[in-house]
């Protein structure tokens, strides 16, 4: 069996453009949580009510999908393009090895229960 699990961490109002490319090219589900996080950015300061504070985590949108091995360069290509806007905090994307994956409801195994 070879699938594997992409995770990318987005700037959240890219989510809309992200869903609907890796629909195009045949990614059939996916996950959504929102997250906060901080990488190179370190977050950044901010005024509020006369005082500042600073602002660690912001708030970004991991997609979580898994993809025949056929699917991955292409899902990756379609993130990168949707998601990217130059700046910095457009994200990270993952792509790890998944061992098996079973749907629930038909107990079907591997590529199948993607």
């Amino acid at each position: 069996m070879a699938v594997k699990k992409i995770e990318a961490i987005i700037k959240p109002f890219k989510l809309e453009e992200v869903k609907e490319a890796l629909t195009e090219i045949g990614v059939e589900g996916l996950t959504v949580t929102e997250v906060k996080g901080f990488g190179r950015q370190k977050g950044h300061t901010e005024i509020y009510r006369g005082s500042e504070y600073t602002v660690d985590f912001l708030p970004k949108v991991k997609i979580e999908v898994v993809v025949p091995e056929t699917l991955v360069e292409q899902s990756v290509a379609v993130i990168v393009k949707n998601a990217k806007t130059g700046k910095i905090g457009d994200g990270k994307i993952f792509v790890l090895p998944v061992d098996d994956a079973i749907r629930i409801r038909t107990e079907e195994r591997g590529e199948k229960a993607v």
